[in-house]
């Protein structure tokens, strides 16, 4: 029975289809043209030196003398820098022409953009020290061609809400601590531990055990008790919390190199289409490879359906032959 298309319920393209239709193709020339300069390695060679002349800028303008005789020539050499960061961003903003939500979908395309028009606001380009800090803030966009920064930058992201509790743990410790001085050495030693801040301030030094000779030395001046008071400080926050701090670290940074492995590279919407066809390519040919092979199989089983009924036909010819004779002879005999 043949089967029967009903037509009726597709819609016939209308002007704004059309319309669609016509831009598409334009579009997609554009993104593909755009795509092929952003990923040429020598574009991506190109912005990394672009922010190292950046960082190399900022650098020299810390110098009163080179800023001050090369001011005009550094100007100018911002206002480049500038216009080359924007040039970047509307190639990259161009080569998703076809497809904007893959701009949206990358972190740094969000953060390369924010960098740049941020440059633009009139608050920021009238504030020298905004500004400053905002072309300090490019030199991070480094980590978008070095793939181990990134892993690093990942990490240290990562581990925040693990060092947010480590530093919650280390101030209550500090305070506790910095209560129990103030008690025994407040006033015998006020420049250390005269008030609470000040025995804050001693004991985040002394985590680094710096000084933590002399400590010991003038706590035993006053007391004995001192050296129990500062052993247990010494282990509780310099080893414990410290290690701590860094199975946090590393436990982030073995996540994120996990990440950054596992994670698929980023394909542009051509290579995923020349990759789509390649695979169903592949599969044709393989559906294609299994129909040979079962018409193979075919044709043997019905070689073998043949063979066996050539035999069976020939074995009952046989007996016919043999049961006329057999009835001839008896016949003869008889007579």
């Amino acid at each position: 029975m043949p089967e029967q298309h009903d037509n009726g319920t597709e819609a016939a393209p209308g002007p704004a289809d059309g319309r669609s239709v016509r831009e598409r193709p334009a579009r997609e020339r554009l993104a593909r043209r755009c795509r092929t300069v952003t990923e040429a390695p020598w574009f991506a060679l190109t912005v990394f030196g672009v922010i190292l002349a950046n960082a190399a800028l900022l650098g020299i303008e810390t110098y009163p003398g080179p800023a001050a005789d090369w001011h005009r020539w550094l100007r100018l050499a911002e206002h480049t820098c500038l216009v080359a960061f924007t040039a970047e961003i509307l190639l990259r903003l161009l080569a998703c022409a076809d497809r904007p939500r893959d701009f949206a979908k990358d972190p740094w395309n969000l953060f390369d953009l924010a960098v740049v028009l941020c440059a633009f606001l009139p608050v920021v380009r009238e504030n020298t020290t905004v500004l400053r800090l905002l072309r300090l803030a490019r030199v991070l966009r480094t980590a978008r061609f070095l793939p181990q920064l990134r892993v690093v930058l990942v990490a240290v992201a990562r581990s925040l809400p693990g060092t947010l509790s480590f530093l919650l743990v280390g101030g209550l410790v500090l305070y506790v601590y910095a209560m129990v001085g103030w008690v025994f050495f407040g006033r015998q030693d006020p420049q250390h531990y005269g008030s609470i801040g000040r025995a804050v301030l001693t004991l985040f030094l002394l985590m680094t055990l710096d000084g933590i000779g002399d400590a010991v030395h003038a706590g035993l001046e006053i007391s004995r008790w001192s050296l129990l008071y500062y052993a247990s400080y010494v282990l509780l926050a310099s080893f414990v919390l410290v290690n701590v701090l860094i199975g946090v670290v590393l436990t982030s940074l073995d996540d994120a190199r996990a990440t950054e492995r596992d994670e698929p590279p980023y394909r542009s919407p051509r290579a995923a289409g020349d990759e789509d066809r390649r695979l169903l390519l592949d599969r044709v040919a393989a559906a294609r490879r299994a129909l040979d092979d079962l018409e193979q199989d075919l044709a043997r089983s019905e070689l073998g359906t043949a063979g066996r009924g050539g035999a069976i036909g020939a074995n009952g010819n046989s007996c016919y032959i043999a049961q006329s004779s057999g009835a001839g002879d008896s016949v003869g005999s008889g007579g």
